[in-house]
């Protein structure tokens, strides 16, 4: 358990230092991301940016449990 929580702690390290770079690359504001609002209203739903990163974590977990 421990040894999971160091590998979650530095993945979060290192998506946190490379949060402008993903950013500059459209991360977060890809085709299916819903952004819904009116005049002092604003909702942000991340549909497509989630399921990425779901992805991604599931293969970089799935590579540290084989």
């Amino acid at each position: 358990m421990s040894r999971l929580l160091i590998i979650f702690g530095v993945i979060l390290i290192a998506v946190g230092l490379l949060w402008p770079f993903l950013q500059k690359m459209g991360l977060g504001r890809l085709p299916g991301d819903l952004v819904l609002g009116r005049e002092n209203f604003r909702v942000y739903i991340p549909i497509t940016t989630s399921i990425l990163i779901s992805i991604v974590l599931s293969l970089i977990l799935w590579l540290f449990n084989r």
